[in-house]
This record gives C-alpha cells, structure tokens and sequence, in this order.
C-alpha cells in the first residue's frame, strides 16, 4: 500500500510543477484559480531559487522505504523531470534558470490576461 501512496505522491508532485508552470491560463477560465496559483508559482521558484526541496519528495521517499524500495537523494525536478529534459545532472545554474522560467512564464499569462481584461472593461464598462 505504501507503494501506492508513494506513486501517488509522484503523480501529484507532477500536477503541482504543471499547475506553477502553466496554471496561469486556468485564470483565463476562472479568475479567483489566481488566488490558489500565484502562490503555488511564487513556491516553485523559491524552491528552485533556493535549492530547497518540497516537502512532497522526502514523503514519497518515505513511502518507498515504508514499501521496501529505494527512494533518493535528489529532488523531484531532479529525479523524475530532468531526466527527460537535460541528459546532465541538474546544477545550480539550471535551477536558477528554471525558477526563472516558471517566473517569466507566468508573468507574461497574467500580463497578457489582464490586458485582456482591462480592455474589455473599457469596451463594456458596467
């Protein structure tokens, strides 16, 4: 059962990364989404800013011990995501980089949707 849990734990790890990078065009749909995802995007990247580790990796590693596996030492990002982007081990420079990312991304969804936004205001004010 910890097995399960702890897959279960990989899985909402990655919803979680996909909500901080891309959560800003739910905001599109449903506005008051901003006030549950600014603050997961502000956590991802002082997660990677900081080199820290969320919280959610020493729990699946946990689990896994729990169920007989091997967890590891490194974060999420780490573990399961680099592997598919960057053939390297992840360095501090990549980190910092990608808190960037999850920064410039996300400020341009909310510019751009508020933009959109205020124009409309504008066109229809009520």
């Amino acid at each position: 059962m910890a097995a399960l849990f702890a897959d279960a734990v990989v899985v909402l790890h990655l919803a979680f990364v996909a909500f901080v990078v891309a959560g800003g065009m739910l905001v599109w749909r449903w506005p008051a989404m901003a006030w549950l995802h600014l603050p997961a995007a502000l956590w991802g990247a002082t997660v990677e800013w900081t080199g820290w580790i969320c919280p959610l990796t020493p729990l699946e590693n946990r689990l896994r011990a729990a169920a007989g596996e091997a967890g590891y030492e490194s974060g999420f990002v780490e573990h399961y995501l680099l592997p598919l982007l960057y053939p390297a081990a992840l360095a501090r420079e990549t980190q910092l980089v990608l808190g960037a990312l999850v920064v410039l991304v996300n400020v341009a969804v909310y510019a751009l949707w508020w933009r959109t936004r205020r124009r409309a205001q504008f066109r229809d004010p009520r």
